[in-house]
């Protein structure tokens, strides 16, 4: 996979330049990873209810193709967009979200922080109380009854550090995962991040993990590499 640090880009540029992308490729373009930060922006998913943006102020709203709601691109963020083909690659779309928070998981053990997952909410998560505990969480996913209906996701006691959200199209995927971590988290307090009201949002500097957007962008590309391999 080849890997382009693009630094701060501007959001709408990069989201027609992955599109392009995606369309102009062939079953010999490479694999791509994009590593960027993006100025401040709300982006919309193609699901997204303009009823969880709440007060946008001066930040500009994007509305893309990607799947999820609305969430926060900002300075101080490490933003990945993995353009990789799936069929090249060998596996489908629920194995490839796996590895995208796989990627997450092992950038944030990385620094000493415990990532996890959370049933029916895509996306990683961190124990508010200490970030650093490695217990399983009750609301992991876990196997469950086929007949019963899906429960709600459970956010109790966590906070939301890293957002997915993915387009595929002829088997490659655009856009992809942003990982927080030294950033102005007061524009997360004007939307309702992911859809889910009241959702906190934690950066690796408010949880007490020290690093700077460089070496976290490195850790990321290179855990994404790896976990994106065929």
């Amino acid at each position: 996979m080849e890997l382009r640090m693009l630094g701060r880009v501007p959001y709408d540029a990069t989201l027609e330049a992955m599109r392009r992308f995606t369309e102009e490729r062939t079953q010999e373009t490479p694999d791509t990873l994009w590593i960027c930060e993006h100025p401040p922006v709300f982006t919309q998913g193609l699901a997204g209810k303009d009823g969880h943006i709440l007060q946008p102020g001066g930040i500009p709203v994007v509305h893309t193709n990607r799947g999820g709601q609305v969430t926060h691109h900002g300075p101080g963020q490490v933003v990945a967009y993995p353009l990789v083909d799936l069929r090249r690659a060998g596996y489908y779309v629920k194995e490839y979200v796996y590895r995208l928070e796989e990627a997450v998981i092992r950038t944030l053990a990385h620094f000493g922080v415990t990532g996890h997952r959370v049933a029916g909410a895509p996306g990683i998560y961190v124990r508010l109380d200490d970030p650093f505990e490695h217990a399983l969480l009750p609301q992991r996913p876990q196997q469950r009854d086929a007949a019963a209906p899906p429960s709600p996701p459970d956010f109790t006691g966590l906070g939301k550090i890293a957002a997915l959200g993915i387009k595929v199209t002829r088997h490659c995927t655009y856009h992809g995962v942003a990982l927080n971590v030294a950033m102005d988290l007061e524009p997360f307090s004007r939307i309702n991040p992911c859809g889910y009201a009241g959702l906190p949002t934690v950066d690796l500097s408010t949880i007490g993990a020290r690093t700077t957007w460089d070496e976290a962008a490195a850790v990321l590309g290179q855990q994404l590499c790896t976990r994106l391999a065929p």
